[in-house]
C-alpha cells in the first residue's frame, strides 16, 4: 500500500515500492502527460480519491498467495470499467491479483508487468540444501497453520502456475537482469521485454559507510527466515570464522523465527527455525547471533551502517532489494552467484561473489572484506569496494532516471497497435 493511501486511511503501509510513489507524487504535482490510477489490496472494496488520483481497493488474502479466486476477476472488471485504463501495470507476479488483472483486461499488448521474482524458479531451488530429515519435519506450528516446509515448496510451485498463466497472457514485461529476462521468454517469448532498474527507498540515497564508525567483524544478514534466504549458510560461515576471529557476530532483521524463551514462542517454532536453532548450538554461537527483528528504512540503515559486511546468502534472487540499498550506502557485500545477483555484482569491483551454498567460499569472502591491508593509495579492500558499489548503485537507481525511463516505456506501450 503506498503511503498517501495508508496516511488517508490509518493503516500501516510499505514504502518500497518507490518507482509507484514517485510517480503518485509527479501526477499529484502535474508533471505527468497521463492520468493514474491505483489498485490496492484491502479488507473491503472501495474507491476514494486522493491528490487528484482515482484509487481502488480490491478484496485479497494476502496470507494465502497460492489460492486464486476468480472473483477477483469480476472486480477488476468492475475497476476497468469505471477508469477506462489505457494500460495497466501490474507491479510483480507473487499473488493472485496479477493473474486475474490480466484476465480481466483482455488487451496483452496494453498489459505490463513489472517481474519482481520469479516463482515457479524459486520453487525448483527452495530446500537450499537443508537436510531431508528437516525437510520433511512438521512441528506443531507448520501442522497447524499446514505451512511445513514441503507445505512451503508447494506453495511456491502454485504461485508459479499463476505467474506463468500472467506471463503468457501479458504483451510487456519490464526487468532488470539477465536472470528474469530469460525466465520470462522461456514462458513468453512473444513478450516485449523493457530493461528497467528500480528505486530504493529515499533512506538510503543519503549516508555513506565509513571503516572507522563500523563495528569490525560484525556481519548483516537482511533476513532469514524460510530456507530459500540461506540463513544456515550464514550460522555455518560464522562458525567457520568464528575460529580465527573471536568477536565476530551475525545479526539478522526481518521476522524471526528462533524466538524461543517462551513456551508460546517454542510452540510457534517452525522446522526451519529449529534447524537453524540446532546449529546455533552446535557451533556454540548462542552468544554470536543478535536477533534485530523487523526494521524501518531508518533503522536497517543504520543497522547497514555500523556492520562490517553484509552477506546475501539466498540460493535464488532477482535484483534483492536488500543488496541495492547497501551499495548505495557503500556496505561492503559478499553475495550468492545466483539468479540475477551478478548483474547488480560485479565480483571483486563493487563486492564479491561466492558460490551458490559454499560455506567455505563465504567465509573466505567475507574474510577478504575484513582484510585491513593497504593498497598504494591507503585503502583496504572494503573501503575499494565501497566506493565502488555506491558509485555504480546511485547511476543504477537513479529514481529521476528510472521515472523517466518508466515514461519511455508507457509512451511505446501506448503506441502499440
Amino acid at each position: 500500500m503506498l503511503p498517501a493511501i495508508g496516511q488517508e486511511l490509518h493503516l500501516p503501509y510499505s514504502n518500497r515500492e518507490g518507482w509507484l510513489s514517485g510517480i503518485f507524487e509527479k501526477v499529484c504535482g502535474k508533471e505527468v502527460p497521463f492520468v493514474l490510477g491505483v489498485c490496492f489490496p484491502l479488507d473491503r472494496q472501495l474507491k476514494l480519491t486522493i491528490q487528484g488520483v482515482e484509487c481502488y481497493s480490491f478484496v485479497e488474502d494476502l496470507n494465502t498467495p497460492e489460492k486464486y479466486v476468480p472473483e477477483l476477476e469480476t472486480t477488476f472488471e468492475k475497476i476497468f470499467e469505471d477508469f477506462k485504463p489505457d494500460i495497466i501495470h501490474v507491479f510483480g507476479t507473487e499473488f493472485p491479483h496479477t493473474l486475474a488483472a490480466v484476465k480481466a483486461f483482455h488487451n496483452p499488448h496494453k498489459t505490463l508487468i513489472g517481474i519482481q521474482g520469479l516463482c515457479g524458479e524459486i520453487a525448483k531451488v527452495y530446500m537450499a540444501g537443508i537436510p531431508e530429515k528437516v525437510q520433511n519435519q512438521v512441528t506443531f506450528r507448520d501442522f497447524m497453520k499446514k505451512d511445513s516446509i514441503r507445505q512451503q515448496q508447494e506453495k511456491f510451485k502454485k504461485r508459479g502456475i499463476h505467474e506463468q498463466k500472467a506471463i503468457a497472457g501479458c504483451g510487456n514485461i519490464t526487468g532488470r537482469t539477465r536472470f528474469d529476462r530469460e525466465g520470462t521468454a522461456k514462458i513468453n517469448p512473444h513478450a516485449l521485454y523493457f530493461p528497467m532498474n528500480e528505486t530504493m527507498r529515499k533512506e538510503f540515497y543519503t549516508g555513506q559507510w565509513q571503516l572507522a564508525k563500523c563495528r569490525e567483524h560484525s556481519i548483516f544478514l537482511g533476513q532469514g527466515d524460510y530456507p530459500l534466504k540461506g540463513m544456515h549458510f550464514v550460522l555455518e560461515a560464522l562458525a567457520v570464522l568464528s575460529q580465527k576471529y573471536p568477536d565476530a557476530i551475525l545479526t539478522v532483521a526481518g521476522n524471526s523465527v528462533i524466538e524461543h524463551r517462551t513456551v508460546k514462542e517454542k510452540i510457534k517454532l517452525p522446522a526451519y527455525g529449529k534447524y537453524l536453532l540446532s546449529l546455533i548450538k552446535k557451533y556454540k554461537l548462542e552468544n554470536k547471533v543478535i536477533l534485530a527483528g523487523k526494521l524501518n528504512a531508518e533503522e536497517m540503515k543504520q543497522q547497514f551502517l555500523k556492520s562490517s559486511v553484509f552477506v546475501c546468502a539466498s540460493v535464488l534472487e532477482n535484483s534483492p532489494n536488500t543488496v541495492g540499498e547497501a551499495q548505495l550506502l557503500g556496505v561492503p557485500a559478499a553475495a550468492s552467484n545466483a539468479g540475477g545477483i551478478p548483474d547488480l555484482i560485479e565480483d571483486g569491483k563493487n563486492g564479491l561473489l561466492f558460490p551458490t551454498g559454499d560455506v567455505a567460499a563465504m567465509a573466505e569472502k567475507i574474510e577478504a572484506l575484513w582484510d585491513r591491508r593497504k593498497d598504494e593509495n591507503g585503502r583496504c579492500l572494503a573501503e575499494r569496494i565501497s566506493m565502488k558499489a555506491a558509485e555504480r548503485a546511485h547511476i543504477t537507481h537513479d529514481g529521476e532516471a528510472n521515472y523517466l525511463r518508466l515514461l519511455e516505456i508507457y509512451k511505446m506501450i501506448g503506441e502499440r497497435e
